[in-house]
């Protein structure tokens, strides 16, 4: 049996709006399950685009689309490592997941 919810006597008509931007911009690029995948591959430290794309099954050039909109986002970061400048490694802007998944933790807690 669901509980009746309670009644209000007086309206809340002054009630601030939260402020979710954050939240849903971090959402809005997550729900592509190829970001969210390229990000939790990045949890574990720096990856070759060549690796993420054999990974995922996808073409090179559209994992670096989808690494290109976490960039300008903030959340992966690009360097080329060792001496071997051909090979372009992300990975994972910590501060910058940390902040996302607080502010969705703040939607969704």
């Amino acid at each position: 049996m669901v509980p009746d919810l309670p009644v209000l006597q007086e309206l809340r008509m002054a009630m601030p709006a939260p402020d979710v931007g954050e939240a849903t911009a971090a959402a809005a690029l997550l729900v592509d399950p190829v970001r969210a995948s390229i990000v939790r591959m990045l949890r574990d430290g720096p990856v070759c685009v060549c690796e993420m794309a054999a990974a995922l099954g996808e073409r090179q050039n559209n994992v670096s689309n989808h690494l290109a909109r976490l960039r300008d986002a903030g959340l992966v970061r690009a360097s080329r490592h060792g001496g071997d400048t051909r090979r372009v490694y992300y990975e994972r802007d910590e501060p910058a997941c940390r902040r996302a998944l607080d502010a969705l933790g703040e939607v969704l807690g």
